[in-house]
This record gives structure tokens, sequence and C-alpha cells, in this order.
């Protein structure tokens, strides 16, 4: 049988035969010898054999609690961080069989791991390299552009073609930049200045940010909140995610809309919210807006790239922060995010 492979159990299962044997022997010496009380001596006998097995089974049953109590503080260092941790499983048996496949997975896992970290920074590495070729073009082009829209001054067709062509050279920075942006997040090189900002001041910088084009468009941008409120960011950060949603909301609201900035402070939360009365988001699109490069196909934005609300989202996160969508179809969309004030804690 498998189980008297560990030596530990036959010894114990030797020990409780030879304990018995003893009281069987002494029994029957006990017996053939007509001592006086023989049942007497038996009963001393038989009650010395239950203390001895008992003794037997509570050093085994402890011994293996303190073997499990081992391994388990070995999984949940694990666990904590510490990938070098092992079991030792140096006997034979059923558990230390178990403990020989935790450490197998445990190897697998971190092999897993470190593929999976060589991957990420290949391809970090890979986009930022390519970010970076790339912004070289764009600077002579965007020069270009200007050039020649200087020279095309008295020529319609041709300041008209350098226009759309400045605003599709906007579009690859903006992708650029953000590609960069995104990546450095994950990789955790960025980090983050905190300090405690005023609220309202980072909002009407927004504000003032795409003051511009709102007014091109016909749109309103509005700000609402309590002058007093601040929080402990990073200011620039804080203020690229808010702008992006900004953008997203003149994105899908039409002539007339309007998108509000509200902040509100609670006992131990700041929320900032950015809603419109645009053109909503579909159902099916709620639980994905969030995820790189995703576009709706029932957007009428073709301007879009899908990686603004990602962004939005990497730069609240790393805030500690959380970040919620409530939108109705035809009616509006509202961005709600939530940063835990540490002091109330």
């Amino acid at each position: 049988m498998k189980i008297f492979v560990n030596r530990k159990i036959k010894l114990l299962f030797g020990s409780i035969l030879l304990c018995i044997c003893f009281f069987m022997l002494a029994s029957a010496l006990l017996i053939g010898f007509g001592v006086r009380n023989a049942a007497a001596f038996m009963m001393i006998c038989f009650l010395l054999m239950s203390a001895a097995i008992l003794a037997l089974l509570f050093g085994y049953f402890r011994e293996q609690h303190q073997i499990m109590e081992n391994a388990i503080s070995q999984i949940t260092e694990y666990i904590s961080g510490n990938k070098d941790v092992t079991i030792e499983c140096n006997d034979e048996g059923e558990l230390y069989r178990l403990f020989h496949e935790v450490n197998s997975l445990v190897a697998i896992l971190n092999a897993h791991a470190e593929n999976e970290k060589s991957a990420k920074k290949f391809l970090r590495n890979t986009i930022s390299d390519i970010s970076h070729q790339l912004k070289t073009p764009l600077a002579a082009l965007n020069i270009y552009i200007g050039l020649i829209q200087g020279e095309a001054e008295e020529q319609g067709a041709v300041q008209e073609f350098s226009r759309l062509s400045g605003q599709e050279l906007d579009r690859i920075e903006g992708l650029v930049q953000n590609l960069l942006k995104i990546t450095k997040l994950d990789a955790g090189t960025i980090v983050l200045d905190k300090s405690l900002e005023n609220v309202p001041e980072i909002v009407e910088s927004v504000k003032k940010h795409f003051l511009f084009r709102a007014k091109q468009e016909g749109k309103e941008i509005c700000l609402s909140g309590n002058g007093e409120t601040t929080l402990l960011c990073d200011r620039s950060w804080i203020m690229e995610a808010i702008s992006n949603l900004v953008k997203n909301a003149l994105d899908h609201t039409e002539k007339g809309d309007y998108i509000c900035i509200e902040w509100k402070s609670f006992a131990s939360v700041v929320q900032i919210t950015v809603k419109d009365n645009g053109l909503g988001i579909c159902p099916e699109d709620l639980h994905h807006i969030f995820k790189r490069f995703y576009r709706s196909r029932f957007s009428k934005d073709t301007q879009g790239i899908g990686l603004g609300l990602s962004l939005t989202k990497a730069i609240v996160e790393a805030h500690n922060g959380t970040i919620e969508v409530d939108s109705i179809l035809g009616m509006g969309t509202s961005f709600m995010i939530n940063f835990l004030i540490p002091t109330k804690l």
C-alpha cells in the first residue's frame, strides 16, 4: 500500500503493533503463570499500552501539524511576493508528493511571470522606440505644413488641404504621446510627484484649454463645486485624466450641448465628475470603453483612436482612485472619479 511508503507512518504502525504485542505477551504470561490478581495487572498493562499508543499518535500528528504549518507559511510568503520560497519535500509519501507538485507549480508560475515580464519589457521598449522615431518626422512635417500654409494664403484649395493635413498630423502626434504615456504607466517608470492641489484651479485650467474649441463648436463648458476642495495628486497627470474626459465629451456632443465638470468633497472621498447631455453610450459598450483601442460599432466619432479613456483609467488607478461611468443613450454620459483622502482613513 502507498500509505506505507512514508517511513514515519511505517514507524508509527510498527510502534503501535509492538505495544499491542507487548500487551498480549504480558497478558499471556500473567495467565500462564497464574499470577494472583492477573486481571488487575492486565488492566494496568492495557492502560499502559493505551497511553503509549496515544502518546505515539499525539507525537506523530503534532509533527504532521508542524509540517503543514511550515508549508502554509511558505505558501503565504510566496503569495506575499517572495518568489524564492520552496517547501521541503525530502521524504516519501503522498504528503511529500503534494509538496513536490506545489514546488513544481511555483517554478512554472515563476517561469510564466518571468516570460510575461520579458514580453512586457520587449513590447514597452518597442513601442517606446517606434514612438520616439515617429517624433522627428512628425515635427518636420508640422514645420513643412506651416510653411506651405504661409505660402498658400491666396490659394484656397491648397490652404484647405494643408489645414486638413495638419489635423491628421496632430492626430498621429496625439496617438504617439498617448502610447508613450501608457507604456510609462505600465512599466511603472513614472514617479508621481504628489502635492496638495486645489481642485478648482486644476479644473479651471482644463476648461481654459478647451474653451476655444467649445466656442467654435457652439458648446458650453461649465464648472460647479466647492472652492475649498483639495486633493493630494500629481497635478499634470490629473489634468491629463480630466482633459481626456472633457475631450471625449466634446467628441460626442453636438452644437448647443454642454459639458459640466463638478467636484465634491465628502468625509473620506474627493469626487470629480465630467458629464454631458450628448449622444450617450450604447449599453453594450459600457463594459468595454476603458479597453485600449476599443471602438464601438455604433460610434459616430471617426477621429477617435481608443486610448484616451484607457489612459485616464490608468492615471486614476495610479492615484489609488476609481472611475465609473453612467450613461443613457441619447441623453448623456457622466464619468465619476473618486479619490480616497489619506488623512481621513
